[in-house]
């Protein structure tokens, strides 16, 4: 795809020129003209699996270009990495984030997501409009601080970290545009992302220092950043402060940033789709009714489920996975030559209409299970794939479902604009303007 076709597109609509670049692939191998960077388009599922599952060991984080770069300065060597920082941090933080784990923390994440949806209770009495982004952030950063990290870092400074870290995603984004630019080079956005980098650094890192202290001494203590200090590498060394900041500074993103994100689009699609807002409200009446939401109800919930997977299919957070060939290979009968950039999207594949029926249109449906079972496994992939796919994906389901479940248990949401927000590209992907509503509430789901 020559430059005159890529790079004005991206300048004017990054989304729909990425949407429409899969669309002229027709799920082919295209190599995109950036200018002195072409990166291989890959939006085949099948290519997909290649790339992230089968030959993962070929096809690596890093490289000089596209999103990588610009993002190691803020999470460095770490879960987020590759090679061997990668392969440690892993090691020592998957076992917080097994299905079993989580879902052992369901019901004290319920309590806790239940508490910070009660503070709704004012502005629903009032009528005070209020900004769904924000409330979704409260909520989150109220339960995740609590349950992962042991109220180590405090809500309000919790906040402030999303804060830094919208304000990252956005800054770096003239960089990912034009991937090409040295980092010497200054670029709009990097002022802003250094003051946000040292805002997170300057947040987190006494907490960080402070848990070394007891962290060897307290072994009940199951957060992530007394787990980061106290844990082993596989050969077993220890990590150093560096790789346990990026690794923290990761995690607060990992546990937090799909869930506030991705829920921003629920509430415009509902309204929208009276239909589907009413297929919610009867199966959160026959499965919770008056009760507290709890362990037990979610896996009744089958329908939110899809109502989520149909959101991470238009709305993945993660948008952009580039790989780097570390050897030459052949996908799809193209040669992809050792060093060359690789580019993987949920966003694009997710909205070809070569896998999608009416890939525009919000519908739940697509995931039942017969149509789940007939389709390609990377047709959908919001959470990457292999073995970087993101250690909070059972979180996320869990975490999205219970704010679900119980804001739609107690208020109906009556939104001040009825639109649903475009994309804003940026590191990941957010709503372009606010969703603002009004809050009614109700006594039970079937009222």
């Amino acid at each position: 795809m020559p430059f005159r076709h890529t790079v004005p597109s991206l300048m004017r609509d990054p989304a729909r020129a990425l949407v429409e670049f899969g669309e002229r692939s027709g799920g082919e191998v295209v190599k995109l003209n950036l200018g002195s960077l072409r990166p291989y388009l890959i939006t085949h599922p099948d290519h997909l699996q290649r790339v992230l599952r089968e030959k993962s060991d070929n096809y690596v984080r890093g490289g000089d270009g596209l999103q990588w770069r610009p993002l190691k300065r803020l999470f460095g060597e770490g879960i987020l990495g590759d090679g061997e920082h990668w392969t440690n941090s892993r090691h020592i933080l998957q076992p917080l984030f097994t299905a079993r784990r989580i879902d052992g923390l369901v019901d004290r994440l319920a309590v806790a997501i239940e508490e910070a949806i009660g503070e709704l209770e004012e502005p629903a009495r009032t009528g005070r409009p209020v900004d769904m982004g924000k409330v979704q952030a409260q909520i989150v950063c109220s339960a995740t601080m609590r349950i992962f990290f042991a109220d180590k870092i405090t809500v309000p400074d919790a906040m402030r970290i999303m804060q830094a870290q919208d304000a990252i995603a956005w800054s770096v984004m003239p960089r990912i545009l034009v991937p090409w630019a040295p980092l010497a080079a200054p670029m709009p956005g990097d002022r802003t992302f250094r003051r946000a980098v040292q805002l997170i650094d300057d947040l987190l890192l006494p907490t960080i220092r402070a848990a070394r202290a007891t962290a060897d001494d307290d072994v009940d203590a199951d957060d992530i950043i007394s787990t980061l200090w106290r844990g082993r590498t596989e050969d077993g060394g220890r990590l150093d402060e560096r790789q346990v900041r990026n690794d923290t500074v990761a995690m607060v993103a990992t546990t937090t940033e799909t869930t506030i994100s991705v829920l921003t689009w629920l509430w415009p699609h509902i309204e929208q789709n009276p239909a589907i807002a009413a297929r919610l409200y009867e199966e959160l009446d026959q499965v919770v009714g008056d009760q507290p939401v709890r362990r037990e109800h979610l896996r009744e919930l089958r329908y939110t489920r899809q109502v989520l997977d149909e959101l991470l299919r238009l709305y993945p957070v993660g948008w952009l996975f580039p790989r780097m060939a570390v050897e030459e290979d052949v996908i799809g009968g193209v040669r992809i030559p050792a060093g060359a950039t690789l580019v993987g999207s949920p966003m694009i594949t997710q909205r070809m209409s070569q896998f999608w029926d009416r890939p525009e249109v919000f519908d739940p449906d697509r995931f039942s299970p017969e149509l789940v079972r007939s389709r390609p496994k990377y047709a959908h992939f919001p959470f990457g794939g292999g073995p970087h796919q993101c250690i909070g994906m059972h979180l996320f389901y869990l975490e999205a479902t219970l704010i679900v479940a119980t804001l739609l248990s107690r208020f109906r949401l009556r939104l001040c604009r009825n639109v649903v927000p475009g994309i804003k590209v940026a590191a990941a992907l957010r709503p372009l303007d606010r969703v603002e509503v009004t809050l009614r509430r109700v006594q039970g789901v079937a009222a």
